[in-house]
């Protein structure tokens, strides 16, 4: 609804911030809902069914009723419901919808606007129908916005949490030099695709998987030969080659020393 002149809003006049009475309860309707409704939880616990899925709402609780939606609800009596809906609709089909449920966190600016509406179209002072069209689009723009900071603390998350498991994959190399690593194998233990898993290895740790994984067994290699007392043939074994000149070339290619110069 960011994509919409306030003018696009069409008000209506089913709107109120009420006090639930004890036996309160909110029974299915018998047609869907004709137009969008803006609930809101002041406070109060209750459980409110939407679409088939339950929620345990109370203070904050926000909902957008939409076109076609099918609700019901109850609450605790000795607990009841303080709430706000705004019944309206819109000239044109909007680009961008607030999701039908979220926590609203800034609760003081957003019941602020609440009151501000319901106050407005109440007490129907001059100006009243352009103010009312502006807040209910502050209200969407609120939800809307809470909606992308939310996308950027996931993103944010998740980039973490490649971050770690690539570093995982990493240390599991260097701490196991001698398996037949493979990247399929390898991505399946990040539980990533394997192109994503290698373009993401190559950008975090610097180098791509197959040179990291020689890597890994070329320096494990030369401190087994300075520090063990094995063999050249012994550390090539160790370290899963059964082609000893093939180990040599790379340990040169690696250190620029062949391997019996280090033993």
């Amino acid at each position: 609804m960011l994509d919409l002149n306030p003018d696009q809003f069409i008000l209506k006049p089913a709107f109120a911030t009420i006090h639930c009475e004890p036996t309160w309860k909110w029974k299915k309707r018998d047609k869907p809902f004709p137009n969008y409704d803006l609930f809101y939880v002041w406070s109060g616990e209750g459980i409110l069914v939407l679409n088939g899925k339950s929620y345990d709402i109370q203070k904050g609780h926000c909902f957008l009723f939409k076109h076609g939606d099918v609700t019901t609800a109850t609450h605790n009596p000795q607990d009841p419901l303080v709430l706000t809906y705004i019944h309206f609709d819109l000239t044109e089909t909007p680009q961008l919808v607030p999701t039908a449920h979220r926590l609203v966190e800034n609760t003081f600016s957003f019941e602020s606007l609440l009151t501000q509406y319901v106050r407005l179209l109440l007490v129907k002072t001059f100006g009243m129908e352009i103010e009312a069209k502006l807040i209910l689009k502050q209200l969407m723009i609120h939800l809307l916005r809470a909606e992308e900071e939310e996308k950027v603390e996931q993103m944010a998350y998740t980039s973490n949490i490649l971050l770690e498991t690539v570093r995982e994959i990493a240390n599991y190399i260097q701490q196991h030099p001698g398996e037949q690593h493979s990247i399929g194998s390898l991505a399946a233990r990040a539980n990533l695709s394997p192109r994503y898993f290698s373009l993401k290895f190559k950008q975090i740790i610097g180098h791509t998987v197959r040179s990291y994984i020689i890597r890994s067994r070329i320096e494990r290699a030369e401190h087994l030969l300075r520090y063990s007392g094995m063999t050249v043939t012994e550390a090539a074994y160790v370290l899963g080659y059964s082609d000893l000149h093939f180990f040599s070339r790379q340990f040169k290619k690696y250190t620029g020393k062949n391997p019996s110069e280090i033993r």
